[in-house]
Parts: structure tokens; C-alpha cells; sequence
């Protein structure tokens, strides 16, 4: 009788899951914590590369993974838009954007051919551009990789139009997981980091397969006899989604380009150092992240209804501030120990840089915000501050050479008057005039 009220109680439960799973709140909670997940394992990546490569090694990986993450900004703005098109299109019963997305994809794969001939092509100046002259066959990847990532972002874009978001949330862990789990095998075999970043374009490919497969079973019974030139469509697309893309290429840029200019200045140990350093700042900005996928729509939500949107970006950025404070402070008192532990003995030269670079990224973090709030109102003027920062942002850095207390101080105040200027841009922009 107790094993059948157990039974029983499990079978509930696991129905009050079932259920909760197929609701709006499951569903983002579910997406939240593919996230989260994608995240750790993120930084599971970082920390044994670190410990495998050593300092100089894993100053050569970080600047690769940075270049892909700048060049990989298009494919998330992408990704954006053509969830929002299809759904639309799938709401009014039509099924022709369905036909759209195999044409789309045919011609990526065509460009991403063409990339990796590119890249294979100007593996050297590619390699001297992003300074790992030391593994050019690592940089002629990044190209290929970088148009792989959109590929993977219109399929993902798609199948969350159709609402298989477990599948999505799914992709993204495993991503990640076999980004660190091939790159670890063909770190292994001698292939150095060279091997460590084609974990990256080996992991994408076998993402985009699944998918494919996915895709292609979601997409059997759609109607393709109206009339469409998918060349443009694909352009149109592109076109929509220029401002949220200029806005992410260039916060992808402030995120990323200084890794860049202090490996070209500052080889071996202080290069990785760093870079570990870069990675144990960033945290403000991955919670911003989550952060506006609540914050843009909010906002969204609020102005089309004749309300003011502003008490929504500031409970935002109270919750950045609660974040950065004490981890800034735990970066001036135990940065040099936090690095050692997690990165290695190698790799804690930039402690004295850390809770400056720290305060840095919680700025650019309170940037991304306004950006996202500006984009809910359908701003795009504010796109010069940024064009002006991302600009300055590797001038000043490259300015003060391999001491990496002094760049860490400059990016802090470039971010922090970019940080100002966006905030005023957005407490006062008008809610109640057209864009």
C-alpha cells in the first residue's frame, strides 16, 4: 500500500512538472537555466584551458575566442529576427517564411564554404591581425566558425518560432559541452590551441546538423509554392535587424577588443594572466544578459501601453549594483588567491588589475542595459556613443602598453563616461513621441 501512495505521489509530481514545463513561466525558466548551465560550462572552458595551455598558450586561445565572439554578433541579432518573422508569419497560418528558412540556410552554407576558403586563404595576415602568429591554421577557423555560428542562430531562430524550446535550450548546453570536450581530445593529440579553438567550429557543425535534422522534420509538410526571392528575404532580414546588430557588434567590441590589443602588446604570461583576469570580471555581464531578456520586452511592453518604462531599467541596474559592489571588494582583498586557485600560479599577474577591470565590466554592464532599454523604445541614435567608445577603446588601451594595471584603469573610465552618457540617454528619452 505505501509503494502504491509513493508511486502515486511521484506520478503527481511529475505531472505538476510536466505541466509547469509546458507554461510561458516553464518555458523561460527552462531557457533561464540552459543559460545558466551554458555559462558554467563556459567556464569549465576557461579554467582547464588555462591549466593545459599555460599562460602564453591560453593568451593565444582567449584571443581567438574573443575575434569569434565580435564576429559572432550578427548571428544573435539574426537569430532575434527571425523568430520574431516566423512566428509572426506562422500566427497568420502562412507557411512560405517555413520554405524561406531551407533557402536561408543553403545559402549561409555556401558563405560559410566560402569563409573557410577565405580564411584558409589569409591564414597569416588573420593571424598576425589578432596576434597569434604562433597558430595561423587556429585563425583561418575563425572566419568559418564565425558564419557556422549564424547558420546555427537561423535554425535556433526558427525552431523557437515554433515553440520547441527545450530543443533550443538543449543545443546551447550542448554547445558548449562539446566546444570543451572536443577541444580537450584534439588538445590532447598535440594539436595545442590550435586544436583547443576548433573544439569551437567542430561543436557548431554537429549542433547544426542536429538542428538541421530537426528543422528539416518541422518543416515537411510546409507550402513552398509562393512566390519568394529568398536572396531578398534573406537581405530584408538583414536590413531589420541592423540597429539591435550594430548595438551588439559594438558592445561585443568593448567586451572584447582590449584581450586583443594586450596580446599583440603584452605576449606570454601577462597576455594570459590577463585574459583570466578579463574572464573572472565579466560575471556583471553575463547577469546583464539575463537581465534584458526581461528588460527589453518589459519595457516594450510598458511603452506600448502609454506607460513610463524607466522604473523597469532601474530595478535592473539595482540588481547589477548588488552584484558588483561585493564582488569588486572581494577582488581587492582576495583577487591574487582567487586567480592562483581557480586559474593556476601562471596566470595571476593582473590581480592588481582584477576589481579595476571588475568595476569596468559591471559599467559596461549598466551599457548594455540602457541599450537594451533604448532598443524597446526603438532608438538608434544613441548607436554614435557607442560607435565613439568602441573606437576609443583600443586606441586608449594600446596607449598604455603591457602594464596591465594602467590598462585596466583606462578601460574603467572609458566605460564609466560611456556608462553616464547612455544612462542620461536613456532616463531621458520620451516615451510618448514616435520613433
Amino acid at each position: 500500500m505505501q509503494q502504491l501512495q509513493t508511486k502515486t505521489e511521484t506520478g503527481g509530481t511529475s505531472a505538476l512538472l510536466s505541466r509547469f514545463a509546458g507554461t510561458d513561466t516553464g518555458r523561460a525558466a527552462g531557457m533561464a537555466a540552459a543559460m545558466i548551465a551554458t555559462n558554467v560550462i563556459a567556464l569549465a572552458f576557461t579554467i582547464v584551458f588555462a591549466r593545459l595551455l599555460g599562460a602564453s598558450g591560453y593568451g593565444s586561445l582567449a584571443a581567438l575566442v574573443s575575434t569569434f565572439l565580435i564576429l559572432a554578433v550578427p548571428g544573435s541579432a539574426v537569430q532575434i529576427q527571425v523568430a520574431r518573422e516566423i512566428g509572426r508569419e506562422l500566427a497568420q497560418g502562412r507557411d512560405a517564411p517555413a520554405a524561406a528558412v531551407r533557402h536561408w540556410t543553403e545559402r549561409l552554407l555556401v558563405a560559410t564554404a566560402a569563409a573557410a576558403v577565405v580564411g584558409v586563404l589569409l591564414r597569416e595576415p588573420l593571424a598576425s591581425l589578432i596576434g597569434v602568429e604562433e597558430v595561423p591554421w587556429a585563425a583561418a577557423a575563425t572566419l568559418p566558425s564565425a558564419a557556422l555560428w549564424v547558420v546555427v542562430c537561423v535554425q535556433r531562430g526558427a525552431l523557437q518560432a515554433f515553440q520547441r524550446y527545450r530543443l533550443v535550450g538543449s543545443s546551447l548546453v550542448g554547445e558548449a559541452s562539446g566546444r570543451l570536450a572536443i577541444g580537450v581530445i584534439l588538445e590532447a593529440i598535440g594539436l595545442g590551441v590550435t586544436g583547443a579553438f576548433l573544439g569551437t567550429a567542430a561543436s557548431l557543425a554537429v549542433v547544426a546538423l542536429v538542428l538541421g535534422a530537426e528543422l528539416r522534420r518541422q518543416l515537411a509538410d510546409a507550402n513552398s509554392q509562393r512566390a519568394f526571392d529568398p536572396g531578398a528575404r534573406l537581405r530584408k532580414l538583414l536590413r531589420r535587424a541592423e540597429v539591435p546588430l550594430l548595438a551588439l557588434a559594438m558592445i561585443a567590441v568593448l567586451q572584447n577588443i582590449d584581450l586583443i590589443v594586450v596580446k599583440h602588446n603584452a605576449n606570454g604570461d601577462p597576455a594570459g594572466s590577463y585574459a583570466a583576469a578579463a574572464v573572472a570580471a565579466k560575471v556583471p555581464i553575463w547577469v546583464a544578459i539575463g537581465l534584458g531578456m526581461y528588460l527589453l520586452p518589459e519595457a516594450a511592453r510598458r511603452v506600448s501601453v502609454g506607460m513610463d518604462a524607466r522604473p523597469v531599467l532601474a530595478r535592473t541596474l539595482a540588481v547589477i549594483a548588488a552584484i558588483a559592489l561585493p564582488m569588486v571588494l572581494f577582488y581587492t582583498v582576495a583577487g591574487e588567491p582567487l586567480l592562483r586557485t581557480v586559474f593556476g600560479d601562471d596566470l595571476t599577474l593582473a590581480s592588481d588589475a582584477l576589481p579595476l577591470l571588475g568595476l569596468a565590466m559591471s559599467l559596461l554592464a549598466a551599457t548594455f542595459l540602457a541599450v537594451q532599454y533604448l532598443l524597446a523604445l526603438h532608438r538608434q541614435r544613441f548607436l554614435w556613443l557607442l560607435a565613439a567608445a568602441a573606437a576609443l577603446d583600443p586606441v586608449l588601451v594600446n596607449a598604455m602598453g603591457s602594464n596591465l594595471t594602467d590598462v585596466a584603469l583606462v578601460l574603467m573610465c572609458l566605460q564609466a563616461a560611456l556608462a553616464a552618457a547612455m544612462l542620461v540617454t536613456a532616463v531621458r528619452a520620451k516615451t510618448d513621441e514616435r520613433p
